[in-house]
């Protein structure tokens, strides 16, 4: 019987609908637990989604290029989903006219210290350069992540698993820090998620409140654009 279902298994697993029909359920499965939570941060619906579909291809021994050849649609859709966060933003547009200068501000300030606070922490533990530069634009989109990695001689595929990392930790956590320090605003709030945790923190950003996934949407693409610029800079000074 056993046998008889690892071969409906491997014969279902090679179908590209299954994969993107768990990734859904996982989503679906998470964002319930979420839900039940009462939206607690640390029940973050892709933190658990992530962790159900990890588990499974763990214990049925699937590839990961497998389950990718049929997500590979929900990854398409990240193109035309960041660029619909553009509609929030412009509802806001008054708002971050006004606090342009503030917003220039922060956006400076965040970016060198998640790449400071990142590439320091490496270097004390003894982390090569590759690793160095691999970690260093982890606070930015996965896609300019991975080609900021690889011009400067990272590894992209490290820089992707630190990427989403960050941003699971960074939405998971990122709230519970803001509440710490009593920081209220929600366009500030916004603005530190999506600086710190790129579009996971603003997903999560958009679930609470509409200024701050306005504001995390605009921190998101800033914060990439910063990163892109300012990182070989940075790098070409300190090696």
């Amino acid at each position: 019987m056993t046998g008889q279902l690892a071969d409906i298994w491997v014969y279902l697993a090679a179908r590209p609908l299954l994969s993107l029909t768990l990734t859904l359920i996982a989503y679906q499965a998470g964002l319930w637990a979420s839900r039940k939570a009462g939206m607690h941060p640390l029940a973050n619906p892709v933190l658990i989604a992530v962790i159900l579909l990890v588990a499974l291809l763990a214990g049925t021994g699937t590839p990961y290029a497998t389950y990718f050849e049929g997500a590979q649609f929900v990854h398409f859709l990240l193109g035309p989903a960041t660029v619909a966060l553009a509609l929030p933003l412009y509802r806001q547009i008054e708002r971050v006219k006004t606090s342009a200068l503030a917003i220039a501000v922060s956006l400076i300030a965040g970016t060198l210290t998640a790449i400071l606070t990142a590439v320091g922490t490496a270097w004390l533990l003894g982390a090569s350069q590759a690793t160095l530069v691999s970690i260093a634009p982890k606070s930015v989109t996965a896609p300019v992540a991975m080609g900021i990695s690889e011009q400067l001689g990272g590894l992209p595929s490290l820089t992707a698993v630190l990427v989403i990392l960050t941003g699971i930790l960074g939405a998971a956590v990122g709230p519970l820090v803001l509440n710490l320090v009593r920081v209220k605003d929600w366009a500030a709030r916004g603005f530190a998620l999506g600086t710190a945790s790129h579009g996971i923190g603003t997903a999560r950003a958009l679930q609470v409140n509409e200024l701050a996934g306005a504001f995390a949407g605009l921190a998101m693409g800033l914060n990439a654009l910063a990163t892109s610029l300012l990182l070989p800079l940075l790098w070409r000074l300190l090696f």
